[in-house]
């Protein structure tokens, strides 16, 4: 049984940012699978709802003048995978996507409450990282732009202040055009289960040599990560098996895994350095490369 206090629709962005305002012990609703779960198990501050969902300003998916990718807030994951801009330009947000749940949850879950949440195993997490997507907010007063690798502040942390809402996600022209990339989930099960560890490479190739690449992670700190050695150590290197096996050795000054009920920190390890190789090399394919 919902101990729901208060709930009311918002109509409006705008209408969302004064009644959060009005009401500084509610927190916004959008697909609701994480919040409701927390209602329904009596977590404290869950009480009291403000209903973004399906508000058409938020669930826009578009190019603007400048071919930067424009993701809504309020995007379920299901309008992710059925998107021609997504699946033409950024494949391996599709992916990440596609992992996320089942048919049900995919259906009403969003990126925006996936980012928000501030846990580290958000799947849609990685390849934002690897993207450099820039979150836009909007509050009260005025809007501003974080890069998402600013906007988790700790676990179940992020840089949201009061009255605020995360509204787009943006992807530069320059952070996808050219690039090859890859999402890889490992999980205890096939479907239905959260990541033990979420890997999310981008390249970019030229004269079969790197001429920039990003590998980011969920599950492998405390928040979703970029891993800046292993990235500059592969910086203008030449394709080739031995750089996926570089790349492995480097991926674990990087990383802090943790030990959970889930896996152990050893456990980890060894997956974040096999998936830094698979998904590194599934990218390199797509690129047109033999490795």
């Amino acid at each position: 049984m919902f101990d729901l206090k208060k709930y009311i629709k918002a109509g409006s962005v705008d209408q969302a940012i004064a009644l959060l305002m009005e009401n500084p012990d509610a927190k916004l609703i959008a697909g609701g699978t994480d919040v409701l779960i927390k209602l329904r198990d009596g977590k404290p501050g869950f009480s009291e709802l403000v209903d973004i969902h399906d508000l058409k300003e938020l669930k826009e998916i578009r190019q603007d003048e400048a071919n930067n990718i424009l993701i809504g807030s309020g995007t379920t994951f299901s309008d992710i995978i059925q998107s021609d801009i997504i699946n033409n330009h950024l494949p391996m947000l599709c992916e990440a996507a596609q992992s996320v749940g089942g048919p049900q949850i995919r259906n009403v879950a969003t990126i925006g409450g996936n980012v928000c949440n501030g846990v580290t195993s958000a799947d849609s997490a990685p390849s934002l990282f690897a993207l450099n997507a820039v979150l836009e907010i909007r509050g009260k007063d005025a809007a501003r732009q974080v890069p998402v690798s600013k906007f988790y502040l700790g676990p179940g942390k992020v840089d949201l202040k009061k009255g605020e809402i995360l509204t787009s996600f943006r992807i530069t022209l320059e952070n996808y055009q050219g690039y090859f990339g890859h999402y890889y989930k490992y999980a205890m099960r096939n479907a239905m289960d959260i990541a033990t560890i979420g890997c999310a490479v981008s390249l970019k190739i030229k004269n079969h040599i790197l001429t920039d690449f990003r590998i980011a992670y969920g599950v492998a700190g405390p928040v979703p990560i970029r891993c800046p050695k292993t990235e500059s150590l592969s910086m203008n290197k030449k394709v080739c098996k031995t750089l996926l096996d570089e790349i492995s050795r480097t991926i674990e000054t990087d990383v802090s895994p943790r030990t959970s009920w889930r896996a152990s920190k050893e456990f980890r390890m060894n997956i974040i350095k096999e998936l830094s190789k698979r998904a590194t090399k599934e990218a390199l394919i797509r690129a047109g490369e033999q490795v």
